[in-house]
């Protein structure tokens, strides 16, 4: 191999900088251009197993320096690493697939070396949260990613009323996780138990491969389609809003109708104004107008 170009070395930053390097999520056509650039340059590429990155590496004709960083070794390597960034290396930091850091190792790495002043920067790309969220048909926005909730029922279950009472308490969000494919059937039935069943959601599987596939539905009705089957590949789960949405749409409406009703709009002028502005259906903001206005 030839020694990195000055161009490519451009592309790791300057020394000491640590980079971090989206990777396919499962088509290997969507590596960054530029993610190859840095990969080659870099001194060093961290990764969780070195043989996945040993594979994507050589489809792009690279050889690099690999250095194993994970959940189990994350601590004592940290202090290592960041004496190569003090030399002047340029490391580059990848996850088996997607965005690092992302339910991956990488963050006490980051913390530690922001926290030390080296310069750490990013090769943004695929991401199955962000795509999953997208091809959800669900809210993008706001939304609120909570990686892998605890693999046991128990823990598992408890996280979920913890998230419940977040909503009650207001959050509105679409929320999206991670799950392994043996346990997506029991994700489903404790998320149709603690969120509700009639709670819109997507099961999103082997995104960007030859055999993606999206399956939408209610809580409930994924949590039986998927009891006693355990679909192959990389799964992400997303769920819409709950009832703390609603109501915080509900008060956004009111207000808006609090704020007609002041300019001197009737009620029903009111309420034709606001939901052609919200898109809410007019039947459903008459009936908050006359609340707001007293009428009910």
């Amino acid at each position: 191999m030839h020694p990195p170009s000055d161009e490519a070395k451009g592309a790791a930053g300057p020394p000491g900088t640590l980079t971090l390097v989206a990777t396919p999520i499962g088509n290997l056509g969507d590596m960054p251009a530029r993610g190859v650039a840095v990969l080659a340059a870099a001194d060093a590429v961290l990764c969780e197993d070195t043989r996945v990155t040993a594979k994507l590496a050589a489809r792009h004709g690279l050889a690099p320096t690999l250095i194993a960083l994970h959940e189990h070794n994350e601590d004592a390597m940290t202090p290592r690493l960041l004496a190569r960034l003090a030399a002047g290396e340029r490391l580059a930091l990848v996850a088996d697939a997607g965005t690092p850091l992302l339910s991956d190792p990488g963050y006490r790495l980051v913390r530690a070396a922001i926290a030390a002043g080296h310069r750490v920067t990013a090769v943004p790309g695929p991401s199955a949260a962000l795509a999953a969220l997208a091809l959800s048909g669900l809210p993008p926005a706001p939304f609120l990613f909570l990686g892998f909730l605890p693999p046991k029922t128990g823990p598992r279950r408890a996280r979920i009323g913890e998230i419940a009472r977040w909503e009650r308490a207001g959050l509105a969000a679409t929320l999206v996780l991670f799950e392994a494919p043996q346990r997506l059937g029991a994700l489903l039935a404790d998320l149709a138990t603690g969120l509700g069943e009639g709670r819109p959601a997507a099961v999103a599987r082997e995104l960007t491969k030859l055999f993606e596939d999206v399956v939408r539905g209610t809580l409930g009705e994924l949590a039986q389609r998927y009891a006693d089957e355990a679909p192959r590949g990389e799964i992400v789960v997303v769920v819409g809003p709950g009832a703390g949405a609603a109501a915080a749409e509900d008060a956004e409406v009111e207000r808006l109708l609090h704020a007609a009703m002041a300019r001197g709009l009737g009620v029903r002028d009111a309420a034709a104004e606001v939901a052609a502005a919200t898109g809410r259906a007019r039947r459903e903001v008459y009936a908050l107008a006359l609340r707001a206005s007293g009428r009910e």
